[in-house]
């Protein structure tokens, strides 16, 4: 898909006055002068008589003969000691090497320049480097722009904003015919926030695997809304779906707020409507599993608010002067501490924040403790409000709860990946942390008993009761050719009781058969009966299959893609070596073509709204204090524009019209059948000549009394 301009541009003017500055190695043609004269010769004054043909240096004086041109005179300029632009001449000298061979314009100096490409180059760069649209007008810009290359016309910023409003629409048709052949079923992730505006946006991000198997995420909708209400957003979701025409969706993942819960409903109604969701759309609602992890550690640690009260504010003490740090830093040099890591301050509500400054606080102890010898003023700060410095106690119980929130950190760190799948970790995730918090629950020390006592209740909140368990995030493990149904059954039983086990683990089978069967598109049985009705008829058996079959007991032994999937053993597991899961399925999608579209929808689901908070992120860069004039509707076009624009594979798959795309995928199945046909009868004919030339051969070799006759 080409991209044009429109016939009437917007621009700014080169400033006419700067036209004596053009650089010498520019055509003359290009400056108004003479296209017969040379600009040697404005470095060069010529000697009389000229019969001689001999000039003079304006720099040094030296006499240079020009009988075959100025070559001669440009060599000298580069070696004349006095020309205060010899480094410009040999600069001049070097491009011009280096260009030979490459087609260039009229100007045997200048390579080939197109207008249209360096503009779209320009509008690409304001919207991936998020520059302001007035840069573009700044005069220092333009010089710059002008001094590569003087043809260029600088837009104007109304131009500049049109034009990426143009490039908006021309990534998103592009996407839009990527997604029509790329793109099963798609999984979502939306949320909510505000601007410095004081403005509501939605954002919107798809998830899913191409047919290449690569993981895809891209942003859909970064759209201003009025409210946060369950049902706006909602209905915002619904009409960004039916504009992009995606009416396959497998779930959608969204934060913990009650609104959300109330917005998934009323989606779920929709979809059923539209007759697209799997499993009657039970499992379409994805809960945020960093957000879960979160509300988990947050109620553990205020058992141990304590203790992070006086570490906390040791660390601010440190923290809050010049003069505070030079000692700390002095009282480190003493200890002989090696570590070069910077103790942070954590933010309160942000636990993860707490266990990265209790880290490296752990490390600076004996720091700390060197300080509160030296300095009387950090043993008085820190006994206002009833505190006191870190003590012993203190320390060793931090150091002791470290690895319990290590845990926790790692966890969230490994399912907040938006580059490659998590759907399979999910459940894994959650055997691990309920594994580790049973045996902290049982623990001799009674402060990490309690803290991991309180975390084990809101575990079982959300995850100790089977009916609260996304079945889909379960079907995803048993995806995984290294875990399978055995592993997941295996932690059923562990983590909960017999009966809520039993119960888990039929739901789960159930359902992975139900799943199967509606990708399968029939019913489990029908294949099997289809073999069965075959077996029967004796008529149609040249090569005695059925006979053998019946013979041997096999004739009922039909097994489906899952139960195969499922007998096999599963992968070696290795901790050295991560196993790629979609490169597996890839490899194996021939001899599992079902399971593996199922495979291919099912671990594309995000299992965080990190993607939600990465476009929040980049629309506070785009709406900043000194860019809060931007209307919503352009903020949605530079913040699309950019994520389509970086790391786009569809730009480089579907550089074509779409429609001429279409034209050609019709007429594909008939240049096959073609090509077929041709490749055929040229076969036919290689044989004819293959038998002619063999007999002719035959013919030789047992002489000429033996003729053989090609009629016969």
């Amino acid at each position: 898909m080409e991209f044009t301009l429109p016939n009437t541009i917007e621009t700014l003017t080169p400033d006419v006055s700067r036209i004596n500055d053009v650089p010498p190695c520019i055509d003359s043609s290009s400056t108004g002068q003479s296209k017969g004269r040379s600009n040697m010769w404005e470095h060069f004054t010529k000697q009389k008589p000229y019969s001689e043909k001999k000039a003079k240096c304006n720099y040094c004086g030296d006499l240079i003969k020009y009988l075959a041109g100025t070559s001669g005179m440009r060599n000298h300029l580069m070696r004349c000691k006095e020309n205060p632009n010899r480094e410009v001449f040999k600069r001049q000298k070097l491009s011009s090497s280096t260009t030979e061979g490459v087609s260039v314009g009229p100007s045997p100096t200048i390579s080939k320049f197109d207008q249209n490409a360096s503009r779209m180059k320009l509008v690409k760069m304001f919207v991936k480097s998020e520059l302001p649209f007035r840069f573009v007008e700044d005069d220092d810009f333009r010089d710059f722009v002008w001094s590569l290359q003087p043809r260029f016309e600088v837009p104007s910023r109304t131009t500049l904003r049109r034009e990426m409003w143009e490039l908006y629409e021309e990534e998103k048709a592009k996407l839009k015919f990527f997604l029509s052949k790329q793109c099963g079923r798609v999984c979502l992730t939306t949320d909510t926030w505000t601007s410095i505006q004081n403005l509501n946006y939605m954002s919107l991000t798809a998830h899913f695997i191409d047919n290449d198997w690569k993981l895809q995420k891209k942003i859909l909708n970064f759209s201003q809304t009025t409210g946060h209400s369950g049902e706006l957003i909602a209905k915002h979701v619904e009409a960004c779906l039916n504009n992009w025409e995606l009416k396959r969706v497998l779930s959608i993942t969204v934060d913990n707020a009650t609104a959300n819960d109330v917005g998934v409903q009323y989606l779920k109604r929709r979809m059923l409507s539209w007759n697209c969701l799997v499993l009657k759309g039970e499992y379409v609602h994805m809960r945020c599993c960093a957000h879960i992890l979160s509300l988990i550690v947050k109620d553990g640690l205020k058992e141990i608010k304590d203790s992070i009260l006086k570490i906390r504010n040791a660390v601010k003490y440190v923290k809050s002067s010049p003069a505070r740090f030079a000692r700390f830093k002095a009282c480190v040099e003493q200890e002989g501490i090696s570590y070069k890591g910077i103790v942070c301050l954590d933010v309160e509500t942000r636990w993860n924040s707490t266990y990265l400054m209790l880290e490296a606080s752990l490390k600076y102890k004996d720091a700390f403790v060197l300080l509160d010898m030296q300095d009387k003023k950090f043993g008085v700060e820190m006994a206002k409000g009833n505190g006191s410095v870190p003590l012993e106690e203190d320390w060793e119980y931090a150091r002791s709860v470290l690895p319990f929130l290590k845990m926790f950190y790692d966890s969230t760190m490994r399912i907040s990946g938006t580059s490659y799948v998590t759907s399979h970790m999910y459940m894994k995730e959650v055997f691990g942390i309920g594994k580790k918090i049973r045996q902290y629950s049982e623990s001799s020390d009674v402060s990490i008993r309690l803290m991991a006592l309180r975390m084990k209740g809101k575990y079982d909140k959300y995850w100790g009761n089977p009916n609260g368990i996304n079945i889909l995030l379960l079907i995803a493990v048993v995806l995984d050719p290294r875990s399978k149904l055995d592993f997941v059954n295996y932690f059923i039983d562990y983590i909960f009781e017999s009966d809520m086990a039993s119960q888990l683990k039929s739901k789960l089978l159930s359902s992975l058969k139900t799943l199967y069967e509606q990708y399968q598109g029939v019913e489990e049985g029908s294949q099997s009966s289809q073999q069965e009705s075959q077996l029967d008829d004796e008529d149609d058996d040249p090569h005695g299959m059925s006979f053998y079959l019946r013979a041997t007991g096999r004739r009922f032994d039909y097994i489906s893609e899952l139960d195969k999937y499922l007998r096999e053993d599963p992968e070696p597991y290795t901790k050295l070596v991560e196993l790629d899961v979609l490169h597996w399925w890839k490899v194996n999608s021939t001899r599992f073509p079902i399971l593996a579209n199922m495979a291919r929808e099912v671990l594309a689901i995000p299992i965080s709204t990190v993607a939600s908070e990465s476009a929040f992120s980049t629309g506070g860069r785009v709406v900043s204090p000194y860019r809060s004039c931007l209307t919503p509707k352009i903020v949605e076009v530079l913040v699309c524009t950019q994520d389509w624009l970086k790391g786009t594979p569809f730009s480089i798959l579907f550089d074509e019209d779409p429609k001429e795309l279409d034209k050609f995928e019709q007429g594909e199945s008939i240049l096959k059948i073609y090509i077929f046909f041709s490749l055929y009868f040229k076969f036919l004919k290689m044989i004819e000549y293959f038998i002619f030339f063999v007999e002719i051969t035959s013919q030789d070799e047992v002489g000429p009394s033996s003729v053989i006759h090609l009629d016969d």
